[in-house]
C-alpha cells in the first residue's frame, strides 16, 4: 500500500477527527455505487479504506510514523523482510496467508462483489461466510458493510408556522418538507417559538445505504391578528362605547380559549388594562385587556351639546398643561 496519509491527503499531524472527516469524504466520493462507471473504483474505495483502517489503529500508526513498520503492516528491520523464509512475518507484519485467507481468497472475494459465496462456488467457507465480509479488512459485519451504513443521511431544517390557538392547544400541524412529502407533526407540550423538534428518519436517504437522516423542524409562531405576546402574558385591545366607559357593565373578550365575560366597572380608567388570570399562553400567563373608547361614526347632537356642557360646567384635567 502507499503511504496511507498520501492517500487520505492529510499531514502526519492529523488529529483522529480531522483523519476521520477526511476518510468520509473521500470514502463517499468514491464509493463503488456512486461511480459505477469507474472500473477503478473499487480499487480505489478498497485503498482509501485500507489507508484509514491502518491509521485509526494507534498502535500501527505510532509503530508506521516511528519507522518501525511499512504501510503494509511489515517490520522494516532486518530478518523480517516482506515473504521472509517460509512466508513468515514477524510481530505485527503480515504474512501470504495472514488471517487464513490466500490472495487469491481475497480476490476472488474482491471480485463476487464484497462478501457473500465467491463466483464459481468456490473460496472462504465457516464463520463469517456470505455474512458481508469486508475482503479490504479481513474481518466480517464490520468493515465495509459496516462503514458502508455508519454514513446516515443528512439532516434537513424545516420551519413550522403555527397559530397561537395551535400552540396553546396543542395536537398536530401539517407540514410540508423540501421534498413535497407532508408531515403530521406533533407540538410538544407547551410549545415555545423557536423550539425544535427533531423527527427521526424523516431527513434525506443516504445514498450509501445506511439510514436516513432527520428532520429539524423549528416551531414559529404566527403573527397574531388580535394578541400580542409579552412573554406567556397576551395583550389584546377591545373597543367599548362611551356610555359602557361611563355606566360600566359587561362585555366579552376574546382569549386563546374562546370569548370570556369582562365586568366593566363605572367610570372605567382606559388608561390601565384589566387583567383575566390564566387566560395567557399555556394558562401561564395572564391576558391584558386595555380598552379603546370608540364614538359614534356620525355626528350627533345629543352629544354634543352634553360635551359642551361639561366642558363649560364640569371641566376636569387629564393633562398637566
Amino acid at each position: 500500500m502507499r503511504d496511507p496519509y498520501t492517500v487520505l491527503g492529510v499531514p502526519k499531524s492529523v488529529s483522529e477527527k480531522d483523519l476521520k472527516a477526511a476518510y468520509r469524504k473521500l470514502a463517499k466520493a468514491h464509493h463503488p455505487d456512486q461511480n459505477q462507471d469507474d472500473p477503478k473504483a473499487h480499487a480505489k474505495f478498497a485503498e482509501i479504506s485500507s489507508a484509514y483502517d491502518f491509521l485509526s489503529d494507534k498502535e500501527k500508526r505510532a509503530s508506521y510514523d516511528r519507522g518501525e513498520i511499512d504501510a503494509d503492516g511489515n517490520p522494516r528491520f532486518a530478518g523480517f523482510g516482506r515473504g521472509g523464509a517460509g512466508g513468515r512475518a514477524g510481530a505485527g507484519g503480515y504474512s501470504a496467508n495472514h488471517g487464513g485467507f490466500s490472495a487469491e481468497d481475497i480476490l476472488k472475494e474482491f471480485m463476487s462483489g464484497f462478501g457473500g459465496q465467491p463466483r464459481g462456488g468456490g473460496g472462504r467457507t465457516g464463520a463469517g461466510a456470505g455474512q458481508g465480509w469486508d475482503p479490504f479488512s479481513g474481518s466480517s459485519a464490520g468493515g465495509f458493510q459496516g462503514r458502508a451504513q455508519s454514513f446516515g443521511g443528512e439532516d434537513i431544517n424545516a420551519t413550522a408556522t403555527v397559530t397561537l390557538e395551535q400552540a396553546h392547544q396543542g395536537g398536530s400541524v401539517p407540514l410540508r418538507m423540501p421534498s413535497g412529502k407532508v408531515l403530521n407533526v406533533k407540538l410538544p407540550d407547551k410549545v415555545e417559538d423557536g423550539q425544535q423538534i427533531r423527527l427521526k428518519g424523516q431527513g434525506s436517504p443516504s445514498p450509501m445505504g445506511g439510514p436516513p437522516g432527520d428532520a429539524i423542524v423549528t416551531v414559529k409562531f404566527e403573527r397574531h391578528k388580535q394578541f400580542r405576546r409579552d412573554g406567556p402574558d397576551l395583550r389584546v385591545d377591545v373597543p367599548i362605547t362611551l356610555y359602557e366607559a361611563v355606566l360600566g357593565g359587561k362585555v366579552r373578550v376574546p382569549t386563546l380559549d374562546g370569548s370570556a365575560e369582562l365586568n366593566l366597572p363605572a367610570s372605567v380608567n382606559t388608561t390601565k388594562a384589566l387583567r383575566l388570570k390564566g387566560k395567557g399562553l399555556h394558562g401561564a400567563g395572564d391576558l391584558y385587556v386595555t380598552l379603546k373608547i370608540v364614538l359614534p361614526e356620525s355626528s350627533d347632537p345629543d352629544l354634543e351639546s352634553l360635551m359642551r356642557f361639561w366642558r363649560d360646567q364640569k371641566p376636569y384635567k387629564v393633562r398637566d398643561n
